[in-house]
């Protein structure tokens, strides 16, 4: 049976995701704690991260209060060169046109119980993020680019124990040695609303969630929680996003195929399986005076068929099943991410709890319903830290489990990770992880991964 359910991942790369990379963009400055350490103050029109995986530029001040400022700073910098008692004020220098960082995490990894074979796993994950503004190339700094290559070697215990990559990183952007590239373009107005069109890696959105965090680089490893599942979103998209924020709300509207983009330019062949959607209102509530975010998102597309690209071969039913069929899909999501405490002398630090609830009509949607529950943070004694523990339960959809009932017995899967980060400095981090997996394989013993992360940054 494990013969046919390669190591490298029960599903392939096109699983996630519809759920928290829309909320991570929300909440980098209108949710998570301030400089002080308390609901941030920024208006949540005042987003860091739009649509594309890029830094955003957020307003500090009114226009009242620079006007105001302005004049002071003239009129005081005017009377100290008359009176030659001081130099004229200095330049703030502009953000610079070009922003570089790189991510580079290696990962180790070892069943220590059931019946997956007790193999040391070594293997690595480079992701590389440059972000071009308009004025480096001579145009308007409302537009940029984004540029993010990756790469992707070595091992992992994907597939050994659950249908779920139990290592996000080494999951994308698919097996072996991989070579991947995203390129897309922004326009931002002044309001804040921003389009990006292009080909977007849906994980660069994962990575500042509040809370939880994300990504595969930080956090939770499983793709339950580093980027949970949809079905019908995939991890890497082409198309576009657009991003409307207001005062009491965020709106989001994303057009794009929903064929997975991974190892593709996305136009080999555009559209051509149908049109996928995602739309999302994200609210900001306080509990107790602490910050937090609510979020419903709907997804859908016009594919008429199974998304073969997304399982291995011996997930996909054999013609005449009558399942993977039916036109159209549609899924919906609710997600909640909630400070429960914040520390006032650590700026921007706390922690608090997360979860999600996913359900879809199923057929030709392989998933139909999926949630997840967890507690995440920094602890108060070393806030360089982070620590976090969840649980989560997916569920094939049972006609797609019925389907292959004669060739393999499944079952729901749900397991427990939890993992705690050690921060060396702010270039290099060290994780250990353990996860408690009971497979959606039926034959298996639940299993138990134990691993290590180390992570640095330039």
């Amino acid at each position: 049976m494990r013969s046919a359910l390669p190591a490298a991942g029960m599903l392939l790369a096109a699983l996630p995701s519809l759920f928290s990379p829309l909320l991570a963009e929300d909440a980098r400055t209108t949710l998570a704690p301030n400089r002080q350490g308390s609901e941030a103050t920024a208006s949540i029109s005042d987003i860091s991260r739009d649509g594309s995986g890029q830094e955003g530029d957020a307003a500090q001040t009114s226009p009242g209060q620079a006007s105001a400022a302005l004049a002071v700073t003239q009129t005081a910098a005017a009377a100290a060169q008359h009176a030659g008692s001081l130099p004229p004020p200095p330049e703030h220098p502009a953000a610079p046109p070009i922003k570089a960082r790189v991510l580079f995490s290696q990962f180790g990894d070892i069943p220590v119980s059931g019946d997956a074979r007790d193999i040391f796993r070594y293997g690595g994950k480079i992701d590389g993020y440059f972000d071009i503004k308009g004025g480096a190339i001579g145009i308007d700094n409302s537009l940029s680019m984004h540029i993010h290559p990756e790469f992707k070697y070595g091992e992992s215990a994907n597939g050994e124990i659950g249908l779920l990559p139990s290592n996000t990183l080494l999951f994308y952007p698919g097996e072996g040695d991989v070579f991947d590239l995203n390129v897309n373009v922004t326009k931002r107005w002044k309001s804040g609303t921003t389009l990006t069109v292009g080909k977007v890696n849906v994980l660069d959105l994962a990575a500042g969630l509040p809370v939880v965090g994300g990504g595969g680089h930080e956090g939770f490893q499983n793709l339950a929680m580093a980027l949970p599942p949809s079905a019908i979103v995939p991890g890497s998209i082409i198309g576009a996003l657009f991003n409307k924020p207001t005062k009491s709300a965020i709106y989001r509207l994303w057009v794009f195929d929903p064929q997975l983009q991974s190892k593709k330019t996305g136009f080999e062949s555009p559209f051509d399986k149908g049109v996928a959607f995602l739309g999302s209102i994200t609210l900001p509530v306080k509990l107790g005076g602490k910050p937090g975010y609510y979020a419903l998102k709907l997804a859908g597309s016009t594919r008429s068929e199974l998304a073969t690209e997304a399982l291995v071969p011996v997930l996909v039913p054999a013609p005449g099943s009558g399942f993977g069929n039916r036109k159209g899909e549609f899924s919906a999501v609710l997600a909640g991410y909630q400070y429960l405490g914040v520390y006032p002398e650590a700026p921007g630090k706390g922690w608090g709890i997360f979860g999600q609830v996913y359900i879809s009509h199923g057929d030709p949607t392989f998933l139909d319903k999926s949630g997840f529950i967890g507690i995440s943070g920094n602890p108060r004694f070393r806030t360089q830290d982070r620590f976090g523990i969840a649980w989560y339960r997916y569920s094939l959809t049972d006609g797609l489990v019925n389907a292959l009932a004669n060739r393999l017995a499944l079952e729901d899967e749900e397991g427990i990770e939890a993992f705690y980060t050690l921060g060396i400095d702010k270039h290099l981090r060290v994780t250990a992880n353990l996860q408690v997996i009971d497979s959606a394989v039926s034959a298996r013993d639940t299993g138990i991964l134990a691993g290590m992360r180390v992570t640095a940054s330039f």
